[in-house]
């Protein structure tokens, strides 16, 4: 038997989070009021009694997110065989499996938001959720569709994330339709992540990520831009740097994981999102969240 354990991404969020940790175990309180000293701004009260909107900005939901996974996993003693994370969970995937210290690897969660949150300033794009078609029929949209727009969550079967320019997504969506989507929508984000339009922010963490010291984990991640499970440092960081741009292949990472043994998945962080998907690739899969202590 194995346990793989998985993090989600920026979405999951919800205000209150993380504050029955930090009122009832000490060492999580350490952690959260560490984390304060790191961003230099007090992001516990914007998780714990904040307006949803101060939490939806991308350089506080990063962070936010990454650290009520983390330091839930460190509170409950998690010794996964296996890991990963949707997007940002990758962040807390690696540090929860060893790879990286939790001081480096909040600081490059606050890098990458910082650096993502410029990129959509710079270049404006949207994201659109495109339900009930395959994935190759929704990649040959995105492929026939003048401007940028490409496959950027493979989320679980039928249902795949598109990202891009906002008048190429609003073009692409239309296709969808015709093409028999059951819905095609846009998403309420502030940009076009896992897209060409990602690369300053790509270029930006690249030198971060290459300067950061990294360990060999205590077993494998499933990374993002492939799927695949990965030990080697050099692997993991070319692929969380190549992973701003890449599409997140989560349908695929459970598939693989399951051939390769897993045979319960717990989900760490604010939400169910990926228990939920994780059903819909394989309905017989043993899964659970723990997104309160």
């Amino acid at each position: 038997m194995k346990h793989a354990y998985v993090f989600p991404g920026q979405g999951a969020q919800a205000v209150g989070m993380g504050k029955d940790l930090y009122d009832n175990v000490p060492e999580a309180k350490e952690l959260f009021e560490k984390a304060n000293e790191i961003l230099g701004f007090r992001i516990t009260d914007i998780m714990f009694a904040g307006t949803p909107d101060e939490l939806k900005q991308t350089r506080v939901t990063q962070p936010a997110v990454f650290l009520h996974s983390v330091i839930m996993a460190k509170a409950l003693g998690v010794k996964p065989d296996a890991v990963a994370g949707h997007s940002l969970g990758e962040f807390s995937a690696l540090v929860v499996a060893g790879a990286l210290s939790f001081e480096d690897g909040l600081k490059l969660v606050s890098k990458r938001a910082q650096a993502m949150q410029a990129a959509c300033e710079v270049q404006p794009g949207t994201m659109a959720a495109v339900l009930g078609l395959s994935d190759e029929i929704v990649e040959q949209i995105c492929d026939t569709t003048e401007g940028v727009v490409v496959a950027a969550n493979y989320n679980c079967p039928g249902q795949l994330v598109i990202s891009g320019a906002e008048e190429a997504v609003d073009a692409a969506c239309a296709k969808a339709k015709e093409a028999g989507a059951r819905r095609a929508l846009r998403l309420p984000v502030g940009g076009a992540f896992h897209s060409p339009l990602m690369e300053p922010a790509r270029q930006e963490l690249e030198k971060a990520i290459a300067e950061a010291p990294f360990q060999t984990p205590a077993c494998p991640i499933y990374q993002n831009v492939d799927a695949k499970p990965y030990t080697d440092p050099a692997q993991i960081k070319a692929n969380l740097i190549a992973q701003l741009t890449a599409p997140v292949r989560w349908t695929y990472i459970v598939k693989n994981m399951l051939a390769d043994g897993v045979t319960e998945f717990t989900e760490l962080g604010p939400g169910t999102v990926l228990q939920g998907l994780i059903k819909k690739v394989d309905a017989n899969a043993a899964v659970e969240s723990k997104s309160m202590l």
